[in-house]
């Protein structure tokens, strides 16, 4: 593609890969009006954003193959379709199942951006290039939940829950409407004689892979320190070190730029060095991220300034190694990049949500943050390995 042309696919690009972490974070400050709405608790009511977690994952799972065996654009026109319709039958529910259902629907058809996106851009770029590419569009991972939780609140303040599902609704519907007329096909065109079942034997050669198999537990564990962290922060700084939530938004904005910040520079390099050079460097700035995080917390226990400042490090490193770990994992086969790019971004969030779920538990009854970075330690270590299994060639 040239220069002039692919900036105008690369924010549709954007726009599809927003829609997942908006839907999911932009309901966030409405839960407690939702407990009184339906008359349940609050257990209950998480199930929206819980189960929401699960489809967008199991999704993937399924969203990938289909794009590898249909093409690309109905796989995402019928996604994005599909989450449509499901927020506004979510704005029209009266009962909390309904709700949780439509949210479930929701999740399974914004999945599609996450995870066809990468593969569209694996389609039209070589694996050093899509890295470069994977860097600026998957930003939008982080600054959606930076700005979603906001407009939520607004609108719940303002409107009620349901505008939160109207706005997600024609945020969606844009987003088809766009899709619909500027879309491109871009999956490779089966060569010349191919069988019906060729598509099966490119996934069977996928999960064969060696190469594969490294990446995708690189960006599983490399990617989880995050996850733990926004699993463990909340509870570190409001309940052990006695801060408030606006205190806590406030840093984590702020840790958000160290991510951008490494994104930046996977756009600008990793053309040049390729993508397993960068992908070490960003663990290794990790992992000095994590040393660095249990020095300070063990001089300074209870400061919050401290407590963030090794994690816009950790930020930065993430930013370096995760657009270059998700490159070489939908590189691994490029024939079947639709189903590399799902199994890559199943197995990545369910061992983010593990992660999360697990920091929680430690925390408990603990009176210092040092299992966050001690937890962070442990995954890395796991990526690390799984970098030094990669095949010289890869």
């Amino acid at each position: 593609m040239s220069v002039r042309s692919q900036w105008p696919l690369l924010l549709l690009l954007v726009a599809l890969t927003s829609m997942g972490p908006v839907a999911l974070n932009i309901l966030v400050p409405g839960v407690p009006n939702l407990v009184a709405k339906f008359e349940t608790d609050a257990g209950t009511v998480q199930l929206t954003v819980s189960l929401f977690l699960l489809s967008l994952a199991a999704g993937q799972l399924l969203l990938g193959p289909l794009s590898d065996r249909f093409g690309r654009r109905p796989v995402v026109l019928a996604g994005v379709a599909l989450a449509t319709l499901a927020s506004f039958g979510a704005m029209a529910a009266d009962t909390i199942g309904l709700l949780v259902a439509a949210r479930v629907v929701q999740a399974a058809g914004a999945a599609t951006g996450v995870v066809i996106g990468r593969a569209i851009i694996r389609d039209l770029y070589d694996r050093d290039r899509a890295a470069a590419m994977l860097g600026l569009v998957t930003t939008a991972m982080v600054v959606a939940p930076m700005v979603a939780p906001l407009i939520g609140g607004i609108l719940d303040t303002a409107f009620g829950w349901e505008a939160i599902f109207l706005f997600v609704a024609l945020f969606s519907l844009a987003i088809l409407v766009w899709a619909v007329l500027a879309l491109p096909e871009t999956r490779p065109a089966p060569a010349p004689g191919a069988s019906a079942t060729q598509p099966q034997k490119e996934w069977l050669a996928l999960v064969r892979s060696r190469t594969f198999h490294a990446y995708v537990l690189i960006t599983a564990f490399g990617g989880a320190p995050f996850f733990i962290f926004i699993g463990g922060a909340p509870y570190v700084v409001i309940d052990l070190m006695g801060s408030t939530s606006a205190v806590y938004g406030f840093w984590f904005t702020i840790t958000s730029f160290g991510y951008m910040s490494g994104n930046f520079l996977v756009s600008r390099f990793s053309g040049r060095y390729g993508v397993r050079a960068m992908t070490g460097w960003g663990l290794w700035v990790q992992f000095a991220g994590a040393l660095l995080f249990i020095a300070t917390l063990s001089i300074w226990e209870h400061n919050v300034t401290m407590f963030f400042l090794p994690q816009i490090m950790m930020s930065f490193g993430n930013g370096l190694m995760l657009p270059n770990a998700i490159a070489g994992a939908i590189s691994a086969h490029p024939q079947a990049a639709g189903a590399a790019s799902g199994i890559t971004g199943f197995v990545q969030m369910t061992i983010g949500a593990i992660g999360a779920q697990a920091i929680s538990h430690a925390l408990a009854g603990s009176t210092t943050a040092l299992p966050v970075p001690i937890a962070m330690m442990t995954v890395l270590v796991i990526s690390l390995l799984a970098y030094f299994s990669l095949p010289r060639d890869s």
